[in-house]
């Protein structure tokens, strides 16, 4: 049906909608402490919402159907992990965060080891999430270019600058209540979507599930072990686990949640809700993807796409009926906005209080600090506009995301454990633990070997190495 005035009508209004929440929560802002942790008194029930909506995205939106599209449902088995690891996270991480006034993930590593690993563990940080958020607001583009021919840099420009507003007024406390306002948008858009492809399909739901069932597309579960299937239910349950334990243990982008809580056990309901939440949210996204699969066989004549991420995006601008198309780009842009919005306040809060005030002003006003805060938040914002502009080229956008994020995340975590399970690792061992974690990541991404092993294979070889190096200077003190 095409992408109609009213359809853009709705978009408008969803965007200036976006923006006047940012100008509300602005009111707030007074100190660092509230543009970072929003006074540390959200409720848990939003922060659970927005766990939910920023480890969402659009590569959940756009991506997740166009997986099953393509192949099928094997991709759940991984989010039993991601269940697995937030139980491990509320027992083991929650309660070390919440010991002091920490405002990132890194300044428990200070406490623990010493400064050059908060610095190092930081950094790492933030070039992992800049690459692997710019992968994220390219996908939002991709429905954008679809409905208006913009040029992929404008459409992410458009994007980030929308979304930068509320975000840059606002602090946590605004992206926290915008994620929660977004996944039911996104939610709504999507199950919408659902009931428009079983009414356009002849036969219905039976007609899909023959011709689903025809190429297999139900297929969930792969009992197979194997170091190069990307997805199968070791893979899923090992490596989920510790993606998530990296993620939502030692992510800023998560962790800054978790410490806006009230306390530890708000916390820990917040993060383990989401988990229910989560494995319903992509079952539903990939049941979407296989009905879109039977939506395209049985009409043909209606697919033009250049890659599966399109799928999704092509149905809405073309088959939607007038109005309902504008509300699921609107679900589009709330899925990225929640990403970008938290992915830009984590990084600004980071390089706030694990680089420029330790280093350059520790003594600075709290209206100082919230000044260089935002600053600081436009600037991550024009580096991932440049990042995102460059990453058509990475293939499928879920798993180039995944992959990006992999890569890093198991040399952080291996410290993080080192740190909490053993009291003689110190600061030397930790550090080139991590080094040697990411090294041996460097040989591994040249291999078969599928992403999701890549946190666990990073994790242990870091903790293992941490107790290596340990034994041997001890050796080395000894003949001293």
């Amino acid at each position: 049906m095409g992408f109609s005035g009213i359809d853009y009508a709705i978009l408008v209004i969803y965007l200036i909608g976006t923006a006047a929440l940012g100008f509300y929560f602005a009111r707030f802002q007074k100190s660092a402490r509230d543009y970072f942790l929003g006074s540390r008194d959200m409720p848990w029930p939003a922060v659970s919402l927005s766990i939910v909506a920023t480890e969402t995205s659009t590569l959940t939106f756009i991506g997740i159907p166009a997986l099953s599209y393509g192949s099928d449902m094997t991709f759940i088995q991984i989010t039993f992990g991601y269940f697995i690891a937030r139980i491990l996270i509320s027992l083991f991480f929650i309660p070390a965060y919440y010991q002091g006034e920490l405002y990132t993930a890194y300044a428990f590593l200070e406490k623990r080891f010493g400064a050059r690993t908060r610095d190092f563990a930081s950094g790492t940080f933030m070039v992992t999430r800049l690459f692997a958020d710019g992968v994220r607001l390219f996908a939002t583009a991709i429905p954008l270019k679809i409905l208006t021919g913009l040029s992929y840099p404008t459409s992410i420009a458009i994007i980030c600058a929308v979304t930068i507003v509320y975000t840059y007024l606002g602090g946590l406390r605004a992206v926290i209540w915008m994620d929660a306002v977004q996944i039911v948008i996104y939610l709504a858009g999507a199950a919408v979507a659902f009931m428009v492809i079983l009414g356009k399909i002849p036969g219905g739901w039976e007609a899909i599930h023959t011709l689903a069932a025809q190429a297999d597309k139900f297929k969930m579960f792969d009992f197979e072990f194997s170091w190069t299937t990307t997805y199968t239910i070791f893979s899923g349950l090992i490596g989920g686990a510790f993606l998530t334990m990296a993620t939502h243990g030692t992510d800023q982008l998560i962790v800054q949640r978790l410490l806006a809580c009230k306390n530890v056990r708000d916390s820990q309901k917040a993060l383990i809700s989401s988990g229910f939440l989560i494995i319903l949210q992509f079952l539903f996204f990939l049941t979407l993807g296989v009905m879109l699969y039977a939506f395209y066989q049985t009409f043909p004549d209606r697919l033009s796409i250049s890659r599966n991420d399109e799928v999704f995006p092509l149905f809405i601008a073309r088959e939607m009926p007038t109005g309902i198309g504008g509300l699921l780009i609107a679900a589009i842009f709330a899925a990225a906005m929640s990403t970008l919005s938290s992915s830009l306040n984590s990084l600004a809060s980071s390089t706030m209080m694990d680089w420029i005030k330790p280093y350059l002003r520790p003594n600075w006003s709290e209206k100082e600090e919230l000044f260089f805060s935002r600053l600081a938040t436009i600037a991550w914002a024009v580096l991932l506009i440049g990042v995102a502009a460059m990453a058509g080229s990475w293939g499928n956008v879920l798993e180039a995301g995944l992959k990006i994020a992999s890569f890093t995340y198991g040399g952080l975590l291996g410290a993080f454990l080192l740190g909490l399970s053993s009291k003689r690792i110190g600061q030397r061992e930790a550090i080139l633990a991590m080094l040697v974690g990411l090294s041996v990541m460097l040989y591994v991404s040249t291999t078969a070997i599928a992403w999701p092993w890549y946190v666990a294979i990073g994790a242990v070889t870091a903790i293992v190495s941490g107790h290596l190096l340990r034994f041997a200077f001890s050796l080395v003190g000894r003949e001293k």
